[in-house]
């Protein structure tokens, strides 16, 4: 069994809150109580975005649903994620959706599609965001949309559940936890396909202008195409070597947009840090043997010496560069759901494919909001989101509303929480408190889900989804994991 660590839910109240804190010599800042926007809460504050006055500090993060159709057009499960999106009060939604900007690119074959094909079905999701978000509130001013655009690279399954991956370079660690060859060289994207990759991102981004999105997300974190080429210190060629080869990527990606699709603004999330593949040790996950790699050099944001330091020089570097190219704000994140959930995901309860955490997961949240402190601190006139505070839970508004009001962070980001509570900020800053049988406990049912060929969504909070057959079918193969002893939760 893992070491237990206390559950948040256990927390009578913020002061036990804090005290647990204390005794994780975690230095994050916590208020006394949920504040209401008339009671000029921190979180209620206008932000300006690249000249859009964002009405508020909630942000919504992108996510990955499983449920559009084969064609990759949204399903009537995906639009009803979006109204959520729409009624949730926040009014930054950062993408909404990881939409693939080409078939071979996407992360499962029910993966939404930002093809110049796609163009209705990008535009119902706008529309069905917004026109819930002016049939709850009155109108939409504030509300800033944008689209996610990816292409899911070492992690690409555009047919079936079989990875058919395109990666930057052959990883010594990732190759052999995936099962890819060191010798199959097919699997590499060549330079001309990574032409042909950057076509696709702006073609993708003229189709979002076109559907009435205000920005596209140039997606460049969890592991993905073009957050792997920040690490392609082993590639040679334009796409590799130094930081200006192996973010130049992203940054022809960003340039292009900007030149070819005047009016669309371009934001990026990046994982600013990273670290070697965690796997399951004999109680929790526990990092691969790495030590053959010294200095190690296939990690971005980390000391080569000690690949488990966080070394923020190069991904501040690089936030500056796309600044001065136009970009317009920064999502901060780390790591990658598939080699280390723990630290992009902090969580009690692992996915079926992961592993107990090795920390209590609170420590897993300081080191996120610590990083995109460092980073918002560098460039404090460029618009920052954070990331990684879903397992606060009942605390999330209490630290959100302090890191804002200190300038940490200009804006407070959500994903896995919207999908069992979308309502939380509005109830926050209309009410001052929360509906706890919401709050999500990172169960981690709405990543396991999807790992098993289901659709994505709350299971155990949702009554939609807890009613839905999928329900039953992710019990099923949680119990058979289980008698096979796949999870240690």
């Amino acid at each position: 069994m893992s070491k237990a660590y206390p559950k948040i839910a256990a927390l009578r109240d913020v002061t036990a809150f804090r005290e647990r804190l204390r005794a994780l010599r975690i230095a994050i800042p916590a208020d006394d109580r949920i504040l209401r926007a008339d009671e000029e809460s921190p979180l209620a504050r206008p932000i300006d975005v690249g000249g859009f006055r964002v009405g508020n500090r909630w942000c919504v993060h992108p996510m990955e649903g499983w449920d559009a159709g084969p064609d990759g057009f949204p399903s009537e499960l995906t639009l009803r994620r979006w109204r959520h999106f729409g009624i949730s009060g926040a009014k930054w939604i950062w993408g909404g959706e990881a939409a693939a900007v080409c078939p071979e690119g996407r992360a499962n074959p029910r993966q939404t599609m930002a093809t110049p094909g796609h163009l209705e079905g990008l535009s119902s999701l706008r529309e069905t965001l917004a026109n819930a978000h002016v049939e709850r509130y009155g109108s939409d001013d504030g509300l800033f949309v944008g689209l996610q655009l990816t292409h899911s690279g070492r992690f690409c399954r555009p047919n079936s559940n079989r990875m058919e991956p395109r990666i930057a370079y052959h990883h010594p660690l990732l190759d052999a936890r995936f099962g890819i060859d060191p010798r199959d060289d097919s699997v590499v994207l060549t330079d001309d396909e990574g032409h042909r990759v950057i076509d696709a991102y702006v073609a993708s981004a003229r189709a979002a202008r076109r559907a009435g999105f205000a920005f596209v997300d140039v997606k460049c974190c969890h592991g993905y195409l073009l957050h792997e080429f920040l690490s392609a210190r082993r590639r040679t060629g334009p796409f590799g070597g130094d930081l200006d080869g192996r973010s130049r990527m992203l940054a022809t990606i960003v340039d292009r947009i900007r030149q070819e699709v005047p009016g669309l603004q371009v934001v990026v999330r990046m994982s600013v840090f990273d670290s070697p593949p965690f796997i399951m040790g004999e109680i929790a996950g526990r990092p691969v043997d790495y030590a053959h790699l010294a200095p190690y050099d296939c990690a971005f944001g980390v000391d080569p010496n000690d690949p488990l330091r966080i070394d923020l020089d190069e991904p501040i570097r690089l936030i500056g560069k796309l600044r001065s190219m136009g970009v317009t704000a920064i999502n901060v994140t780390c790591g990658s759901p598939y080699y280390n959930p723990h630290m992009q995901r902090p969580a009690i309860f692992p996915p079926s494919d992961g592993y107990a955490p090795p920390e209590d997961p609170l420590v897993g949240v300081a080191r996120q909001i610590d990083a995109a402190r460092r980073c918002q601190a560098a460039y404090p006139d460029l618009p920052m989101v954070g990331t990684g505070y879903t397992y606060l839970q009942d605390y999330l508004p209490h630290v959100a509303q302090a890191v804002v009001r200190d300038a940490w962070i200009g804006s407070v980001g959500i994903g896995r929480m919207v999908l069992s509570y979308p309502e939380l900020p509005d109830d926050c800053l209309r009410l001052g408190k929360l509906t706890r049988k919401k709050v999500c406990r990172t169960f981690s049912d709405c990543t396991t889900a999807p790992r098993k060929g289901l659709v994505s969504g709350c299971f155990p909070l949702d009554p939609f989804y807890k009613n839905r057959p999928e329900a039953d079918a992710l019990f099923d193969a949680k119990q058979a994991d289980e008698r096979h002893g796949q999870t240690d939760d």
